[in-house]
């Protein structure tokens, strides 16, 4: 079993004297059903649903809580604990009218614990006439991130290593090493434990190819006719190929137009398979997406992206990760190591950019600290190389960079090619999860006088 830190929240979810039924979401594939059934080890008894099951479903038929209860038992064969008792229904897109009476067991049955678990649960939602809002939790699951890798490895000495702040120098050539392992696999439980098992990238490729086909499928089953099933096949195919800022027209060196390629784009959004990534033109918060701009394509996860573009082969050996791809992979995840903290919201990241006649600048990832937008660079390379995030920093009301690179932890003075003043965190790449601690100790140990 691999220990997810979303355990942890389920554990503080057990104990709360206000507890909501928790409907846990993420995209096929990710271990939600794997999570809840380790924590059904907490309770005395357990009974566990699976909506893709017809006599599952048909318990759901009635809007008498004390009846599906009671039906559930009985179709189980247990015999519930008072006070005690997990409840797990699973797959429960698969029934807009059991998402719908969630709200009655956290009324009617308060001392029932319930957790709700589906993937493209957002399709399923549209066709809930009354959704519970205020009356569940969410909890969000996604790939592994390095910290739940170094666990699932079982290197202790380095989960909690990365832990410490700043990260000591002595620990930068171990860590950086097996994240360059963890880039190359992906963080998707099935994957990791193979690998685990095997120690063999090779023998992956027939999970990584079921995994990936298994998406495919389950979306399509959403289009709404032939058309846009053939558009959505299009765009899975063809969207890992696109390595800058995307158009909705002719994409893929296709004939679709723009608003089918939308749609279809969208609908893989929903099913977490490929996110839309917009960016802002904001310098100070909040953050907000400027949607009339070219987004970029955020997938799942980076192992599967590497695997389908024939990547890791390349990548085997590399000491800096921001050369695979022309830096796509390494800023790929980094993105999906700051998505994966987000338990609670569905976090979705931006990048900066400033585009004029005369000049475009486009910083690879903005971040919100308290009042401040602080600006991130993932990239090797000299301080003189930054110019995007120098465009930025002579704008902004504040000191601080961070740039993400394969080199060691370090904080620099240093100034723009206008000769504003900034401080620059250079901060190793395997720490892209840790950014929000990282910013909140940059700006409470470091400061910089400006002139205003």
């Amino acid at each position: 079993m691999i220990q997810r830190k979303a355990y942890k929240t389920l554990l503080d979810w057990k104990v709360s004297k206000i507890r909501k039924p928790m409907l846990l979401r993420g995209a096929r594939q990710v271990g939600k059903t794997t999570l809840v059934k380790e924590f059904s080890k907490e309770f005395e008894s357990y009974i566990e649903l699976n909506l893709e099951r017809e006599a599952d479903r048909n318990i759901f038929n009635t809007d008498n809580i004390t009846n599906i209860l009671n039906a559930a038992c009985l179709l189980k064969g247990i015999t519930p604990d008072k006070g005690n008792t997990l409840l797990f229904i699973d797959e429960i897109q698969e029934s807009p009218k059991a998402i719908q009476l969630l709200r009655y067991f956290y009324e009617e049955k308060p001392d029932l614990f319930v957790i709700a678990a589906g993937s493209l649960l957002e399709f399923a939602l549209k066709k809930v006439p009354s959704f519970p809002v205020g009356r569940i939790e969410y909890l969000y699951l996604h790939p592994l991130n390095f910290q739940e890798y170094l666990g699932a490895i079982r290197n202790d000495i380095g989960k909690e290593t990365i832990k410490a702040i700043p990260i000591p120098d002595y620990a930068h050539e171990t860590l950086l090493g097996l994240f360059h392992e963890y880039v190359l696999i992906g963080g998707m439980p099935e994957i990791v434990n193979n690998y685990i098992n095997d120690n063999n990238i090779a023998s992956l490729s027939k999970t990584y190819n079921r995994l990936w086909q298994a998406y495919k499928d389950d979306v399509e089953k959403y289009a709404k006719n032939d058309t846009a099933r053939k558009v959505i096949r299009h765009v899975i195919n063809t969207a890992p190929n696109e390595d800058t800022r995307i158009k909705f027209e002719g994409f893929g060196n296709s004939n679709y137009r723009s608003r089918e390629v939308g749609e279809a784009i969208r609908s893989l959004d929903l099913a977490k398979i490929i996110r839309l990534i917009y960016p802002s033109t904001n310098l100070e918060p909040p953050i907000t997406a400027d949607f009339k701009k070219r987004p970029r394509l955020q997938f799942l996860d980076t192992g599967m992206l590497n695997h389908i573009l024939l990547l890791q082969a390349e990548m085997i050996g590399l000491k800096d990760l921001s050369n695979v791809y022309r830096g796509r992979i390494i800023e790929h995840i980094v993105y999906q190591e700051l998505i994966s903290i987000h338990e609670e919201t569905a976090f979705n990241p931006h990048f900066w950019v400033r585009e004029s006649k005369d000049s475009n600048s486009e910083v690879d990832l903005i971040y919100r600290y308290e009042k401040y937008i602080i600006p991130i660079e993932i990239k090797s390379g000299k301080q003189g190389k930054l110019r995007s995030l120098h465009q930025f920093i002579e704008r902004t009301n504040h000191p601080y960079a961070i740039r993400l690179y394969a080199g060691v932890y370090k904080v620099e003075e240093a100034k723009t090619p206008g000769g504003v003043p900034y401080l620059l965190m250079n901060l190793p790449y395997y720490l892209g999860s840790k950014i929000p601690e990282y910013a909140d100790y940059f700006v409470k140990h470091h400061s910089l006088e400006r002139d205003s």
